[in-house]
């Protein structure tokens, strides 16, 4: 039984990329953020609250220079920094296209505003589109990361920009 639902996971999982990456302009506008990315296996898919998905996998398989610090200094602000934690403001100003990096330490997210956005992998495969949720996400919104993959958030939003506070669990 084990085996059989682990092929139905496998197929299914498959074939949701699949669909994915038939996607020429997954994020809906007239450019990438990810536009001639090497195409790298470098994440597993995870979800949390308010089905909310994202990539995660081993930090050291991951570019050092794709550090979100590093790789897209504009969105995110060291707040503070120690041997414990790094503490990240981010924001992307309305329609917005974050470039490609990662978060290489589990951390805990506190979302204070946000209007649609869509978040794409290291592929420029869509991984979260909001304006796909059944419900709207509430804000403030806080949620738990495992590390995660190079990715690249679109703020869709004419409007509104994305602010939160994220704190990177480094021990």
């Amino acid at each position: 039984m084990k085996t059989n639902t682990h092929l139905f996971l496998l197929f299914f999982f498959f074939g949701i990329v699949s669909a994915i990456a038939q996607n020429p302009d997954p994020h809906g506008t007239d450019e990438s953020a990810v536009t001639g990315m090497v195409s790298l296996q470098l994440s597993q898919e995870k979800l949390v609250p308010n089905n909310i998905i994202y990539k995660t996998g081993n930090p050291a398989d991951w570019p050092a220079e794709l550090d979100a610090v590093l790789a897209a200094p504009s969105n995110h602000k060291v707040v503070l920094e120690n041997d414990k934690v790094r503490v990240l403001e981010v924001t992307l100003k309305p329609n917005e296209i974050e470039p490609l990096h990662h978060h290489r330490w589990p951390s805990v997210l506190y979302i204070q505003e946000a209007g649609d956005f869509t978040d794409a992998d290291s592929n420029g495969n869509i991984i979260f589109d909001s304006r796909k949720l059944e419900e709207p996400l509430t804000f403030p919104l806080t949620m738990y990361k495992e590390p995660e993959a190079p990715h690249s958030v679109v703020n869709l939003s004419d409007t509104k920009p994305i602010r939160l506070i994220r704190v990177e669990i480094k021990q």
